[in-house]
């Protein structure tokens, strides 16, 4: 799911960063978490990354969303609402105050997602720098 989600946003990280990703959030929770929704089969039918930092504009600790993918011939299952609303119990588990989260200004899909659980839409916009 990691490699269509990759493909779908038209970037290549290598399976090798892909696995050290998993493998670091595996390692050490408190960084960071993946969850995956199933079916009741088992068989996966997406995932959600949330990272923990602070927002200085809350004063509080904050989750950050920043993964969210449903394989396609999934969507519209409930499979992406399960996800956000697990990731804000264990937001609420840890103490977060929020869940915050960004998406492609062309995901239409995701944002009808979002407008209808409640989500606000921010003002901000992103910028990205290589390091």
């Amino acid at each position: 799911m990691l490699r269509a989600y990759c493909d779908f946003y038209r970037v290549e990280p290598t399976d090798e960063r892909l696995r050290a990703l998993v493998s670091a959030l595996i390692d050490n929770p408190y960084d960071g978490l993946q969850l995956i929704a199933r079916d009741n089969d088992g068989t996966p039918l997406g995932f959600a990354t949330i990272y923990w930092t602070w927002q200085t504009l809350y004063a509080a600790r904050v989750g950050v969303l920043n993964d969210l993918f449903v394989i396609p011939a999934s969507r519209g299952s409930g499979a992406g609402r399960a996800l956000i609303e697990r990731c804000r119990e264990v937001c609420r588990e840890r103490g977060a105050e929020k869940l915050v989260w960004e998406t492609a200004l062309d995901n239409t899909t995701a944002q009808r997602l979002y407008d209808g659980i409640g989500a606000e839409k921010s003002t901000w916009l992103t910028y990205e720098l290589d390091a």
